[in-house]
């Protein structure tokens, strides 16, 4: 019997996968001071190419779009040189690589952002400390001015624009995590009036104004968005209002030929009231008729499970290709992988 991970998989008209197993994005910061990517990292995603595709870690649209030092970017032309060498080492090696396109909005702090308050959807507090940040607690946000937000759409469009010019196969919009996509999704963090908010269509209007732009831009076929229908992170408490937002939101992507929609999730096991006690990528299966990336702790066993059970369609895997960087050959040749410790993010390998 033919091993399911290892088959090549049709994910847009225009990109066949090699196998069902894609590398996750992951934050390493270890971009320069100027968010330009270096040549460790270069040799870091080139040596994962066997992987069926690279999600890159978070790269940033502007400058303030940041809510940690030394993140990549791709807004400067400097910034998308150095992610040139990047996609040419991994196409030399039969890869294929996104870039994922980031903003992180309320989850940030006025340090990092030359004083200026970080922007959201809606004006809230958040209380704990910002990740990497030498113990800067987060901040409050400010709502984001109609004009704001046509600006930071056609931001998006242009990072997908500069994406494509630096090699990259396409783009994932991270619409997960607490990010500022994700903060107009929810109720908890979305409590405007205007059009971008007070209704579950407009609750999801940003995002699908995100993917209109960047597909028209680039292609549809070459956008895929990750999501976060559950609330778990970032400080965005659930609400059983999410579910039809999210629905709302995965039946407009079915009439779009985009990529794939990605899980966003650390642990898919878990399951969320507000998705009727549902994992996330349970709930995108149910919604969402194209392409699904699980993502969240699986293993090969329960990744082959799932796909053979029509669960999902490929898997992401993270912390295993931190610590192998051999990972599908190890998994082809059913070597015993080495376990991921904390100390592997210190060095890019």
């Amino acid at each position: 019997m033919n091993d399911l991970l290892l088959s090549p998989y049709q994910l847009s008209s225009l990109i066949t996968v090699k196998n069902r197993i894609v590398m996750a994005p992951m934050t390493r910061v270890k971009a320069t001071d100027d968010y330009i990517p270096t040549e460790a990292m270069s040799d870091y995603y080139a040596r994962r190419a066997d992987s069926g595709l690279i999600i890159t870690e978070g790269t940033i649209i502007k400058h303030d779009a940041r809510g940690q030092n030394n993140v990549p970017g791709i807004f400067s032309e400097k910034q998308i040189q150095h992610w040139q060498r990047v996609t040419e080492k991994v196409h030399h090696r039969g890869g294929l690589i996104f870039s994922q396109i980031w903003h992180v909005g309320r989850v940030s702090h006025p340090d990092l952002l030359d004083g200026h308050l970080p922007i959201s959807a809606s004006e809230t507090q958040m209380k704990g400390r910002l990740r990497r940040s030498n113990g800067l607690m987060l901040s409050v946000s400010r709502a984001a001015t109609l004009s704001e937000i046509q600006q930071l759409i056609s931001d998006y469009q242009k990072a997908a624009e500069n994406a494509i010019q630096s090699g990259f196969d396409g783009i994932e919009i991270h619409g997960a995590n607490g990010y500022l996509v994700d903060q107009f999704l929810h109720y908890d963090t979305n409590h405007r009036t205007d059009e971008y908010g007070n209704s579950t269509e407009n609750r999801a209007r940003f995002a699908l104004e995100i993917i209109h732009a960047c597909g028209q831009a680039i292609g549809y076929e070459r956008v895929g968005i990750r999501l976060s229908p559950g609330a778990y992170l970032n400080e965005i408490v659930g609400d059983n209002r999410d579910y039809h937002v999210f629905k709302y939101l995965l039946s407009q992507l079915n009439k779009l030929n985009i990529a794939y929609v990605h899980t966003g999730n650390f642990d898919d096991t878990k399951q969320f009231s507000e998705l009727n006690h549902k994992t996330m990528s349970q709930f995108l299966r149910d919604h969402y008729i194209g392409t699904v990336i699980a993502c969240g702790g699986y293993t090969f066993d329960s990744a082959l499970t799932g796909i053979m059970n029509n669960q999902f369609n490929l898997v992401a895997m993270g912390r295993p290709f931190i610590a192998n960087p051999d990972l599908i050959e190890k998994y082809k040749k059913r070597i015993v992988i080495k376990q991921y410790d904390e100390s592997m993010l210190n060095t890019l390998y």
